[in-house]
């Protein structure tokens, strides 16, 4: 006979109660650190007060982890509000919204950064990132064959067109444009200023 298991909400109360406070101690050290690939699943654990064992059968490993934190983050800064803009009938409107949550989501967060920088010398957090950047570049594709769909844009530049849009969405550039003071109102405007020009150049 199997052995059956069983589920305690009290358990599974407790368990999410232990998987939310080492997410967000996880996320404190990697704001606070000054090289944030140096953050281990020892120093999470004690931040967290539990075990390197505990956080191990949350996560599953250190990637696992860092996998959490990001989606907590994206969470936290709004990037949940991207299926309502490619919901958006209009896919010239749903870029101009898509510019617009990506760049509240990059001024949310102070430690993007930071976190992003880690990644030149951490493997986990470079595949981290490109998970992510590889679902914008999806994104971003789709809302290209929506134009090409509506006639606002040739198949034969979508690939071109998509690999700006993909690059003028990112943290860097966004990151190079607020440099110099420049408040995030005027780097969005930029942005949607040079997406509308690449487009209109592309239809004619």
């Amino acid at each position: 006979m199997p052995e059956r298991t069983y589920s305690s909400p009290a358990r599974d109360a407790a368990a999410a109660e232990t998987r939310a406070n080492v997410l967000a101690a996880a996320e404190r050290l990697l704001r606070k650190a000054p090289d944030p690939g140096k953050v281990s699943l020892e120093a999470v654990a004690k931040a967290a007060g539990v075990t390197r064992l505990t956080v191990y059968n949350q996560f599953g490993s250190r990637r696992g982890l860092l996998e959490a934190v990001f989606d907590e983050i994206a969470r936290e800064g709004g990037l949940h509000r991207l299926a309502g803009a490619m919901a958006m009938p209009d896919p010239r409107a749903a870029l101009d919204r898509v510019v617009d949550v990506f760049c509240e989501f990059w001024a949310h967060n102070q430690a993007l950064g930071t976190l992003h920088a880690a990644a030149a010398g951490d493997s986990e957090f470079a595949a981290a990132l490109a998970e992510r950047n590889a679902r914008r570049r999806k994104l971003i594709g789709a809302l290209m064959q929506r134009l090409v769909d509506a006639g606002e844009l040739r198949a034969a530049q979508a690939d071109e067109i998509g690999d700006l849009a993909f690059a003028l969405t990112s943290y860097a550039t966004y990151a190079t444009l607020t440099a110099q003071s420049r408040k995030p109102a005027a780097a969005r405007r930029m942005l949607k200023s040079a997406l509308s020009a690449l487009l209109a150049d592309a239809a004619r």
